[in-house]
């Protein structure tokens, strides 16, 4: 039986592929929503995992728990234990006549305080998995190709071993050869996963590369084995996903890493922010 929440979901990743489908929507729930199990009834959790209250006993016990109590009695912990999160504003704003947009600032804000409850202490374990590597890979598809793209560009400024797994032409499966076993490589994506993204992180554990999934979920295809798991949230009243948060924890990486780098990391940008003054990349 796991005693505490970090071995809780070590087993939870280690075991869900071989949960069966209600089981799995149950496991997911548990740790892409940690603090609602902390405080609501075992009911309330399995509505909103959408799965019946006995499949949750079931699945405590699967885990080597005597039930549900004493399951939920890590994340009670939790709570307890860590700093008091950020708390969402979206509750207590009032809409003004503007609606959608003052909604989108909110859900924005939200998903930002979220992440950062989140993933704030594992993007300082993933810069220093990063900054041990001999190059660092970077894959996004679709919309997070954005992400990945504003990644690999601020990190390349001052480390020239930093590319972009994009497919380009039909070539994915050639820039998967120069993955090699020193490497780390970073891989974005959320449901629904792309097929691309979900081979580059394939591809990184078949070749020994750290990989670090920038997700939605620690049980997204591109988490399960991951070495380090970055979870965004991109909840928003618009038609699509919002990709802020994902975002920001892109630039906290980056930012990080300038800062374990310290002196060479800084003359290396001084550099290319001289070339690319010289070379008239700016408007004067």
């Amino acid at each position: 039986m796991p005693d505490s929440f970090d071995q809780l979901v070590a087993l939870i990743r280690a075991r869900f592929p071989e949960l069966s489908p209600q089981f799995q929507m149950g496991a997911g729930f548990l740790l892409d929503h940690p603090d609602e199990v902390a405080v609501s009834s075992m009911r309330k959790v399995a509505e909103r995992a959408q799965v019946q209250p006995a499949s949750l006993v079931r699945l405590s016990q699967q885990l080597g728990f005597p039930g549900w109590n004493e399951l939920r009695d890590l994340f009670v912990a939790r709570v307890r234990t860590r700093p008091e999160p950020l708390t969402s504003r979206a509750r207590s704003m009032v809409k003004s006549k503007d609606a959608l947009a003052n909604d989108l600032l909110v859900a924005q804000q939200h998903n930002l305080e979220t992440t950062a409850a989140h993933s704030g202490r594992v993007i300082v374990e993933a810069a220093r998995v990063l900054r041990r590597a001999s190059h660092v890979h970077v894959a996004g598809f679709r919309s997070c190709y954005a992400v990945a793209f504003g990644l690999v560009y601020g990190y390349r400024l001052f480390r020239p071993s930093v590319s972009l797994l994009n497919g380009e032409a039909g070539t994915l499966e050639m820039q998967l050869r120069t993955i090699e076993r020193d490497s780390a490589t970073i891989v974005i994506s959320f449901a629904p996963y792309s097929v691309e993204a979900a081979r580059v992180a394939e591809a990184a554990l078949e070749k020994g590369s750290k990989l670090i999934a920038l997700t939605d979920s620690a049980v997204s295809p591109i988490a399960l084995n991951a070495d380090k798991v970055l979870i965004f949230s991109h909840e928003s009243p618009s038609f699509f996903p919002s990709l802020v948060a994902a975002t920001a924890i892109a630039e906290a990486l980056v930012a990080h890493l300038l800062a374990l780098e310290g002196a060479d990391a800084l003359e290396q940008l001084a550099l290319a922010e001289q070339s690319l003054h010289a070379k008239g990349a700016y408007v004067p």
